[in-house]
């Protein structure tokens, strides 16, 4: 009988997991390259972040992706940070090189790869909300190339603070509607599944077939934001796009290996 041994660990933390298909897309992707590896899923409160990374430094852990509320914090914990995690100010990948952990951001990549047969017909995006994806996706969309980049969020004294940052334009969170944009990306949790699922973080009375609207949101797949869209005429991307990129990204990071784009986004869809 053989047993399975797996000669590399790797696994996500972050608070609450219960959402998270990192686990499902990992261990797949060591499964269709045959290496003997595992990805688990390690639920890491707030308070316990320097206590993890104790760990991470101890045990053979080979790398890690880090998610929502940890993406600044254990920036404390890391030896380096790679330039692109420095130009997002946040980190959601973690790997070794010698005997440094390394700090690297692929959300970035998550926002722009999706975008980028598009990024042409983009002269003028509004970015929703302020946390640590809207970091990632303002990065995302000035690799593409976009220079008139507007932010707006509830608390507006954090749109100003990443419109200074980054020297785009903060806009009141009031007006957001007033407007038309050729792109509009939602990187708050309105429209996510619970609470939040009916609230749409976009007025869309100016938008049109003109308008392409990007929800990182990807559970569920439909949102409020994406249903209004469509009955716009928009162009719509769904959030498992920014996903499956970011997540592409982390496994050529730790195995230097490309995992299959249409086959990741079959499984990921059967899964939703």
């Amino acid at each position: 009988m053989n047993v399975f041994k797996p000669e590399k660990l790797f696994g996500i933390i972050g608070h609450p997991l219960g959402h998270t298909m990192s686990p499902l897309l990992h261990n797949w992707g060591f499964s269709e390259h045959k290496i003997p590896a595992v990805y688990m899923a390690w639920p890491t409160e707030p308070g316990k972040v320097e206590s993890f990374m104790q760990t991470f430094r101890n045990l053979p852990i080979s790398g890690a992706s880090v998610t929502i509320p940890h993406k600044l914090s254990v920036m404390d914990y890391i030896d380096q940070l790679t330039e692109r995690a420095k130009s997002v100010g946040a980190v959601n990948t973690l790997y070794w090189k010698g005997d440094k952990i390394m700090g690297d951001n692929t959300d970035a990549a998550g926002v722009s790869e999706p975008l980028r047969p598009y990024c042409d017909h983009v002269k003028k995006a509004l970015l929703i909300g302020a946390g640590g994806a809207a970091r990632a996706a303002i990065t995302g969309l000035q690799t593409l190339g976009i220079e008139e980049i507007y932010i707006t969020n509830r608390t507006a004294s954090k749109a100003e603070d990443l419109a200074e940052e980054f020297k785009i334009s903060a806009l009141d969170w009031e007006a957001r509607g007033d407007q038309h944009f050729d792109l509009i990306v939602n990187s708050t949790s309105l429209g996510m599944s619970g609470k939040f699922q009916e609230i749409n973080p976009m007025i869309m009375d100016n938008q049109d077939t003109n308008t392409i609207v990007y929800d990182l949101v990807y559970n569920p797949m439909e949102t409020i934001f994406i249903k209004e869209a469509k009955t716009k005429g928009c162009t719509v991307i769904h959030g498992i796009e920014m996903f499956i990129h970011q997540g592409l990204e982390q496994f050529r990071l730790w195995t230097g290996k490309r995992l299959d784009e249409d086959k990741a986004r079959e499984l990921l869809l059967v899964q939703l």
